[in-house]
């Protein structure tokens, strides 16, 4: 399995397209400049010895340079081999709203990313237990399925976002019936699911389908994300705020958290609402409710010994500037010694 640690630097691969456009607008202005000196056969003549294909080949070392060196920055992990191991612990699975009401900032620097915060800080936490997380706004669908495999955990958790359900709302009983399927009937583990949501906008009968999930053994403890007071919805385009969602009146919406709703979610299963304003308070508070459940032993299988691959495309990457540096404009001398087009020499002209 290969793991990328750190994608948000293949932004970096764009400087390969900036190299080759510098390069053929550099080529374009030195062909107009060369012209006012002199013709292309005079030219020819005072510079015989200049390459014309090593210019290209530079451009082609320092593109293959900046790709390898991203690659290095990303830093691939490849799991040598597979592991089984037993564990005791608990079955938990996370499920994100990812609705636009979660794009407000009445909690800094907004409701989702302080979702992610609080759900990467839980699984920083954990020790034993399995982790799955499904996303929803107007649907649900799963992201991980249950595993022990934090690291993988926390790479999806960051690519999550409000762009990826097209249905919008917050179909919370969609993701409680979907949260159902994540745990093996076979297995005798506890179950519990972190419901992380502002609550509103949600649909169908949320009490009912909690109390299906209660008969089934799950917890859910809802972590409200956001405030009563509440915040309007920001419009942004290439991460700046154009404007604030309005509706049909052309008012500006405010979305407020529906503390509520979530708390009606937790009492039905045995759970409990927990505030998600501060994030040491929900660690601390969902540390002592898992410290609380009993841990039921499981085997697992998960990839073992990651490794990191940075220092071969590292490596590859120095190689290609080392070449471009040896490498001059001029014809080389036993190519030009092998006469391979039939050029006539000097003296015989």
């Amino acid at each position: 399995m290969v793991v990328l640690e750190e994608k948000i630097y293949f932004w970096f691969l764009l400087a390969i397209v900036l190299v080759v456009v510098i390069y053929f607008l550099q080529l374009i202005w030195k062909k107009k400049a060369q012209r006012k000196f002199a013709s292309p056969e005079s030219l020819e003549k005072l510079s015989p010895h200049k390459s014309k294909f090593k210019p290209i080949l530079k451009v082609l070392f320092w593109s293959l340079a900046i790709a390898f060196l991203t690659m290095a920055l990303v830093n691939p992990k490849i799991g040598s081999k597979m592991e089984t191991v037993k564990r005791e612990g608990v079955d938990i699975v996370f499920a994100i709203d990812v609705s636009k009401s979660m794009l407000a900032e009445d909690i800094a620097p907004n409701r989702l990313e302080k979702s992610k915060q609080l759900v990467t800080q839980i699984i920083n936490n954990l020790t034993s237990d399995r982790v799955g997380i499904i996303a929803y706004a107007g649907s649900a669908f799963p992201q991980l399925p249950i595993t022990t495999d934090y690291g993988s955990a926390k790479l999806f958790l960051q690519s999550m976002n409000t762009d990826m359900v097209s249905s919008q709302g917050t179909a919370i009983n969609e993701a409680i019936e979907l949260a159902q399927t994540y745990y093996n009937d076979e297995s005798e583990t506890n179950r519990v699911l972190f419901l992380i949501s502002d609550g509103e906008d949600h649909g169908g009968n949320i009490e009912d389908i909690a109390e299906q999930a209660a008969e089934k053994g799950i917890r859910i403890f809802s972590i409200g994300v956001g405030t009563a007071k509440g915040g309007p919805i920001p419009i942004k385009r290439n991460n700046l705020i154009q404007s604030y969602k309005k509706d049909r009146n052309g008012e500006t919406v405010i979305t407020r958290l529906d503390e509520a709703t979530l708390k009606q979610i937790a009492m039905a299963t045995n759970g409990e609402f927990i505030s998600g304003n501060i994030t040491s308070q929900v660690v601390d508070k969902v540390n002592d409710i898992l410290a609380n459940i009993e841990k039921t032993e499981f085997e697992s299988q998960q990839i073992a010994d990651y490794k990191d691959q940075f220092q071969w495309f590292l490596g590859f990457g120095i190689l290609f500037i080392v070449l471009d540096i040896f490498v001059l404009e001029r014809k080389t001398s036993w190519i030009r010694k092998l006469n391979l087009f039939n050029e006539k020499k000097e003296d015989e002209e």
